[in-house]
């Protein structure tokens, strides 16, 4: 019986202890396998198991905590223990990574929705002042084109350059009628000399500007002769014609097009009719248009009617499918479509 006695405390032992029994028969098969490799990296065992009484704690394992294999080990038998790395010793690259991992950027989607370009114009800005500060809080993409003459014209482009819009000199020209565009207005009858002079006066009330329209212009923009003068200046400047097409019989497009001047006429009035729901109606028209074509250039006033209809429609505007780009933006697309339809054309 007493030889059974040993035995008998060792099944004690392992049903108190059986991790302990585990470990120790695993070392035991490491010597007799690896030898004195085995032997080499039961230090590195050991702190393992028995870390010293005044080791210190190790760090908390946090979502940003990263963990790195030792350099190198005394023997490749060895355990491999992680080691818990500093976010702030990373390099620049690897910590960019770690980032990303651990905070996905959102999922963008494979295929976005084309959204049609419009361009939206309010011009007449400058005399109503209350007006014209409503059109300035509309969004940076709507562009804005100032009378020269207002007192007030100077002070509120400078609003809304720090607002970011597109700015226009809507310069007076003479009309069919007997409306008046105000003064300095370029007229058919006057010689070359006094129109630049009239010209030179309107730019230089504008600051930082863009490009042109005209304002009234209906016989002054159906004169060929009278559109070559002005348009050697808008070339020497840089600058682009919107034509507001005020006549059927404009000559805007091609004159610029002949002295290498952007340009293109405007596709809808929105408020010739000062109603809501007319001024609706021609929203819906200007998107007819874009989906059409694929762009579209609507021309507006800082009108109380106008201002709201676009408040409404610029909050709903890419639900609808459409974006709102500056007009220079729509006048390089518009020609670019016309040079498409032209080579087309020649090809046949």
């Amino acid at each position: 019986m007493a030889s059974r006695r040993p035995f008998s405390e060792i099944r004690k032992l392992w049903r108190r202890h059986p991790l302990d029994f585990m470990f120790w028969g695993l070392l035991c098969l490491a010597l007799l396998v690896g030898g004195g490799q085995a032997v080499a990296g039961l230090p590195l065992l050991a702190d393992l198991f028995l870390p010293a009484p005044d080791a210190k704690p190790l760090p908390a394992v946090t979502a940003s905590t990263t963990f790195s294999r030792p350099l190198s080990t005394s023997s490749r038998y060895a355990p491999e223990v992680l080691q818990p790395v500093s976010q702030g010793v990373l390099p620049e690259w690897l910590r960019a990574g770690h980032r990303t991992h651990v905070s996905p950027a959102p999922v963008v989607a494979a295929r976005r929705a084309v959204l049609t370009p419009i361009a939206i114009v309010i011009d007449d800005m400058g005399g109503d002042v209350d007006q014209s500060r409503r059109a300035i809080a509309l969004p940076a993409t709507v562009t804005l084109s100032f009378l020269p003459y207002p007192a007030s014209a100077a002070a509120l482009v400078r609003d809304a350059h720090r607002e970011g819009h597109e700015i226009l000199v809507h310069v007076p020209m003479q009309p069919l009628g007997s409306a008046n565009p105000g003064p300095n207005v370029l007229d058919t009858r006057l010689d070359a000399a006094t129109n630049l002079q009239r010209l030179d006066w309107d730019l230089a009330r504008i600051e930082d500007y863009d490009g042109i329209n005209n304002h009234e212009g209906s016989k002054f923009t159906a004169d060929r002769d009278a559109l070559n003068l002005i348009m050697g200046v808008l070339a020497a400047r840089h600058l682009f014609f919107l034509d507001s097409r005020t006549s059927p019989e404009t000559q805007v497009v091609s004159a610029a097009q002949a002295a290498n001047v952007e340009s293109a006429g405007r596709d809808v009035f929105l408020d010739d009719v000062d109603q809501p729901d007319a001024i609706d109606a021609q929203l819906r028209v200007t998107e007819k248009i874009a989906r059409k074509n694929g762009v579209a250039i609507a021309i507006g006033h800082p009108r109380a009617n106008t201002l709201d209809a676009l408040w409404r429609w610029c909050g709903e505007l890419q639900l609808r499918g459409f974006a709102l780009i500056p007009v220079r933006e729509a006048i390089r697309l518009k020609s670019q479509r016309d040079n498409v339809r032209e080579a087309a054309l020649g090809r046949h």
